[in-house]
């Protein structure tokens, strides 16, 4: 549901193509849209009305506004019993910054992870992407699934109340258990893991990155072996993740070292024959010719009424049974209000009066 004029704000967000937003594009695929004047009596009665049959509603907006509309989930439940209203708010329903306005980048300030990331004498870094949002919608999407079940033994519906600045907290391990028991604040680290080492990404000869993860002891162990400092191996500090951590610059050193005496692929093929976990540090060009996406299916490209062929996300996983699929991209504004509105069986008369009236688009 988009407002009739304004539209949904991610319309407008990053790059476009010939007028029209891509990350609308990627973000709304496979939804229909109908432009619904909710702050109207006639907007707020289509709301009602799809409502009534309805599994899930997903809302967005402060606290208060859904009640100030005769919208609120008491009122809703009193049509249909069965429906789970799934908020979704910078700071939850209640507190003393619940009806302030909130964002993703707000949660990544919030939530410890930007004091926690960049370089040790640099400033705390933001994510150049809606990295909060996201980890909160894949969130809010388990706890829908979570009340739908809940639903099927008990008949009733429920409210879910969820907070952007929670869900980005939960996936940062445990600081806050840390804190409590060791007074400790996780410091900036850059590239480097305060539970393991060599852990960073490194340069190659021929200019590129890679990174390496030794979060395993074994592939630890294998790293130095194949980097020719098998004496580091050796060491009794080297047995447990936190004595790695404590002689990072020397182990950071070695492998750096070795890596910058060598090409991309030469070291990529080392550290496989070597069973070791490294990657090479990917733009989208890489990702766009890679053969495992390729072999994932991870994009999909579709045949898009106002970009023609344009390529996408596929959905999230694979499942055996019901794999689902990407049908369209992004719709334009009031794409399906039409369609929505007699599937309420407005006749199209009706349905032109509110267009005329500015209720729908």
């Amino acid at each position: 549901m988009e407002h009739p004029t304004r539209g949904d704000p991610a319309r407008g967000h990053g790059a476009s193509a010939d007028g029209v937003g891509l990350w609308w594009k990627t973000l709304a695929r496979g939804k229909r849209t109908a432009a619904v004047n909710l702050s109207t009596p006639e907007g707020q009665r289509i709301i009602r009305e799809l409502c009534a049959d309805a599994d899930v509603l997903v809302e967005n907006f402060r606290p208060g506004t859904l009640e100030r509309w005769g919208l609120s989930p008491d009122d809703l439940r009193a049509i249909n019993p069965r429906l789970v209203v799934a908020r979704m708010t910078g700071f939850g329903q209640h507190g003393p910054m619940s009806r302030q306005p909130g964002f993703g980048t707000l949660a990544e300030a919030m939530s410890g992870f930007a004091a926690s990331t960049g370089e040790p004498d640099g400033p705390p870094v933001l994510p150049p992407l809606a990295m909060a949002d996201g980890i909160a919608g894949l969130a809010m999407a388990y706890a829908i699934m979570v009340a739908l079940r809940a639903r099927d033994e008990t008949g009733h519906g429920q409210v879910i109340d969820m907070a952007i600045i929670e869900p980005i907290v939960s996936i940062l391990g445990p600081q806050m258990t840390a804190y409590k028991m060791l007074g400790t604040i996780p410091p900036r680290t850059g590239n480097r893991s305060s539970s393991n080492a060599p852990r960073n990404t490194y340069r190659t000869r021929d200019g590129r990155w890679v990174a390496v993860s030794t979060s395993a002891q074994a592939i630890a162990e294998r790293v130095m072996h194949l980097v020719g400092r098998p004496d580091l191996a050796g060491q009794p500090w080297f047995q447990h993740g936190r004595g790695r951590v404590e002689h990072v610059e020397e182990l950071d050193s070695a492998v750096a070292t070795w890596i910058a005496e060598r090409d991309a692929g030469e070291v990529i093929d080392a550290f496989e024959q070597a069973q070791a976990a490294i990657a090479l540090v990917y733009d989208v060009s890489d990702i766009a010719q890679d053969p495992q996406y390729a072999a994932l299916e991870t994009f999909v490209e579709l045949d898009d009424e106002e970009l023609g062929a344009t390529t996408v996300q596929n959905v999230l996983f694979r499942l055996s049974d019901t794999p689902g699929e990407v049908r369209w991209l992004g719709p334009p504004l009031g794409k399906h209000t039409d369609d929505v509105l007699a599937e309420l069986s407005y006749s199209p008369e009706r349905i032109a009066e509110l267009r005329e009236s500015g209720v729908v688009a």
